[in-house]
């Protein structure tokens, strides 16, 4: 398997953890569990509604209480604004960590929260367009509370570059000195296993190829390990960073402020993720929390997925429009590749071939694939939109025509 499908592979899991048909988030066909702007403890047999006082004063009583989202679902980041406002009220000794953050950004979160810097300079500074690829306007709400209230904000992350070192070369393949301080990562639970497993199976059968044996994924397959171990690498970096956030900013008395990460769902589901992780490192005072859409059958609201989970109104929104660029994208080093292109497609008129690395859109860096299909999209009909590329060693000029309403 390539390092460009085991980064695919990565990309996928991420997507995957925190869309519709994981566990907490499939979609239709059973009875109302929880109801919109309701919660639900998963203890039981069966969910069970629970009042949000009470939930929210035990909750802020943990040491460590992780926020899952869907990264594109406002309404997520919209709950998770709601919870940690709740959170503070009951301690204001609080600290936030963003997953969205690679760790060499603290000094910029730092100053952010200390008033130096515009909304302007803080996205700038910190690189969002480079580090994340998801629109500033989701996450902003949650900025601008850890500003106003002073809170500190903890950058989780550890740079795409890192990921990227694991998922080619493994965990033991990537010099210490390499691997921005942090630890051994505990070894994954079997079930996490089990679901990494798949998300690795679907990705190789989807390809088809890439060193799975005939394009069947296989656990002793070296490219599966390496992403395990990118995944748990992953996780490892955020629970260090929320330990290590915490006794950061301890109180004079050496009280130790209660820590919110705003994270994936995938890093939160079953306690797999970053919670297996900061037990690891000693911290077993946890909660977890989840949004939900209020059409999740109470079939996939299993005891365990998290302590409990937020009914959220399913968005009656009209299906997304067609692919309008004919490509099979994937993850690149240096920007986004073209995998394959559609034959009579606009990507074929325009010039696109398989193999060219898309690094600039509009004169924007274009670091993921969502960079490109969100410019595609945003893009009116009978407009033009420049692209820059590299094919065999050249740096070229391209542009896309798309063309008018009929």
């Amino acid at each position: 398997m390539s390092s460009r499908s085991r980064l695919g592979a990565l990309a996928l899991m991420c997507s995957l953890a925190a869309a519709h048909s994981l566990p907490g988030y499939a979609q239709g066909g059973a009875s109302q569990c929880v109801a919109a702007g309701g919660w639900a403890r998963l203890d039981g047999a069966s969910p069970q509604a629970v009042d949000s006082t009470g939930l929210i004063a035990a909750m802020a009583q943990r040491a460590v209480v992780l926020l899952g989202e869907q990264h594109d679902d406002m309404d997520h980041h919209r709950w998770q604004l709601q919870t940690l406002a709740a959170l503070h009220a009951q301690r204001p000794d609080m600290v936030i960590g963003f997953e969205m953050f690679p760790r060499r950004a603290q000094a910029v979160l730092d100053r952010w929260v200390a008033g130096e810097l515009t909304e302007a300079e803080f996205l700038a500074q910190s690189e969002w367009g480079k580090v994340w690829s998801m629109p500033a306007e989701l996450y902003l709400p949650l900025f601008h509370f850890a500003r106003l209230n002073r809170i500190p904000m903890l950058a989780l992350n550890i740079d795409a570059s890192l990921t990227r070192s694991i998922a080619e070369k493994g965990w033991a393949g990537v010099p210490e000195s390499q691997r921005e301080g942090v630890g051994q990562a505990a070894a994954a639970l079997p079930d996490y296993e089990d679901f990494l497993f798949e998300i690795h199976r679907q990705h190789a059968a989807a390809r088809g190829h890439g060193g799975t044996r005939a394009g069947k994924a296989a656990r002793d397959d070296p490219g599966f390990r390496n992403f395990v171990d990118s995944q748990l690498a992953w996780d490892r970096a955020m629970a260090e960073a929320l330990v290590t956030g915490r006794q950061r900013h301890a109180a004079a008395g050496g009280a130790l402020p209660l820590a919110v990460g705003i994270v994936g769902s995938g890093h939160v589901r079953f306690g797999h993720g970053i919670a297996h992780q900061l037990r690891d490192l000693g911290e077993s005072s946890i909660g977890q929390l989840l949004p939900v859409g209020v059409d999740t059958p109470c079939r996939e609201l299993t005891a365990g997925l998290a302590d409990a989970v937020f009914g959220v109104p399913v968005a009656r929104m009209p299906p997304p429009p067609p692919p309008r660029l004919g490509v099979a994208l994937e993850e690149h080093e240096r920007g986004v590749r073209i995998g394959e292109v559609t034959p009579g497609s606009l990507a074929e008129r325009s010039g696109l071939k398989q193999a060219d690395i898309i690094t600039e859109v509009a004169g924007v860096a274009a670091r993921r694939p969502s960079h490109l299909i969100s410019a595609v999209r945003r893009q009116p009909a009978g407009t033009w939109l420049p692209l820059r590329l590299e094919r065999g060693g050249e740096t070229l000029e391209l542009v896309l025509r798309f063309p008018p309403e009929r």
